[in-house]
């Protein structure tokens, strides 16, 4: 079954402000809100499926990522996708529980917390990690495996990420009772509303440290060094952003971890020039190898091939060899390989090889003659970019 458009999911326009998306994501997530629909399967995904176009289009570098090359472009190459879906309900209130400008409710409504509620306390999230990676034309156009080694925030390796020394645990908080929230119910003209704000004593997260690990100082993470496997898809382009989920720093006291954001750079190759999945080659040739014809080597990037160049061949052509280029990142099939022809004119003759040409010249046949099918490089440049 395939993805509907995050834009549909919505119901915003592509053109849609920052502004927009959120006032339409925070009308779906009201709609479809678990404690709204208890027990309710479809409003549940939908209240997902809203999470995920929301976390796409909220995010400018993702959206611009999705507006380029649609969900092909969401699975983010490495580490697999971007939440949403794979979401489970905690991590969504985690991620986006601001959306609703705090946790409310009128009567506690919509569960013992307020809108959001069932306890639900803060979870951290980890910060994201951004890393450079320089790729040859080869490993662009079949996609390669990468391994790197990077500092990060790890789980402390004394008390497993709970930041509490060995042989204790973080305790309830006593302000809260482990929700993470407190909360206030206000007389007003319209009865009593209630509202629900972060507990200031433990941070939302509903518990406190009383013996803090010696190592990490009771924050649950460490400096370390981590090699990292990145798969990098075939097609990828010079700027391009890939994600992988949950690669990032750990979060403090056993949250979410960060995703690692990859960003692509292309190694300059000797020979060839990119232009988008097309690939540029200059090829000079001698004026007697383009009068009689000859079989050239040209490069591309699984090596040489042959090319067969006819007689007559003018200087300008352009011989294009299909699917010798690069593939496109959505499957969309490959490019080609265009080979400019310049015919190279010596700069210095010698005495013989001038009385040689002199007597050429004098040949009707070495008179400039051009016919219908011998387009002028405006032509051919209209063709090119056509």
């Amino acid at each position: 079954m395939s993805k509907r458009d995050y834009y549909d999911i919505l119901g915003v326009s592509k053109n849609a402000t920052p502004d927009e998306i959120k006032k339409a994501y925070r009308k779906m997530a009201i709609k479809y809100h678990p404690d709204k629909n208890p027990g309710d399967p479809e409003s549940e995904e939908k209240f997902k499926e809203a999470a995920e176009a929301y976390e796409v289009l909220s995010n400018q570098e993702k959206r611009s990522r999705y507006d380029q090359f649609g969900h092909a472009g969401m699975k983010g190459g490495p580490g697999g996708g971007f939440g949403g879906a794979g979401m489970s309900m905690d991590d969504i209130f985690s991620h986006f529980g601001d959306i609703f400008g705090g946790h409310f409710g009128f009567g506690g409504g919509f569960g013992s917390a307020g809108f959001g509620g069932s306890g639900r306390h803060r979870v951290n999230k980890g910060s994201n990690l951004r890393v450079r990676v320089r790729l040859n034309l080869s490993e662009m156009a079949h996609g390669v495996e990468k391994k790197i080694k990077i500092k990060k925030y790890v789980s402390c390796h004394e008390c497993n990420g709970t930041g509490a020394e060995k042989g204790s645990q973080p305790v309830t908080c006593p302000t809260c009772h482990g929700t993470g929230q407190v909360t206030r119910v206000t007389n007003t003209f319209l009865g009593q509303m209630q509202t629900s704000s972060t507990c200031p004593q433990c941070g939302g997260e509903g518990t406190i440290i009383t013996n803090k690990c010696k190592v990490c100082h009771g924050d649950g993470i460490e400096r370390a060094e981590e090699v990292v496997s990145i798969k990098i898809p075939a097609g990828v382009n010079d700027g391009m952003q890939l994600s992988m989920s949950g690669k990032g720093n750990a979060a403090a006291r056993g949250g979410i971890p960060g995703d690692l954001i990859i960003l692509i750079e292309e190694e300059p190759h000797d020979e060839l020039k990119r232009d988008g999945s097309n690939l540029l080659y200059d090829l000079y040739v001698s004026f007697p190898d383009a009068a009689i014809g000859t079989t050239v080597e040209v490069p591309t990037v699984d090596g040489k091939v042959k090319v067969k160049l006819p007689s007559g061949t003018q200087g300008g052509k352009v011989l294009r060899l299909r699917g010798k280029g690069l593939p496109d990142i959505n499957g969309y099939g490959k490019g080609d390989l265009l080979v400019n022809v310049n015919v190279w004119t010596p700069k210095s003759l010698s005495s013989e090889e001038k009385k040689i040409l002199e007597d050429l010249s004098k040949s009707q046949n070495f008179k400039p003659n051009p016919t219908a099918q011998d387009k002028s490089y405006f032509d051919r440049m209209r063709e090119f970019f056509s």
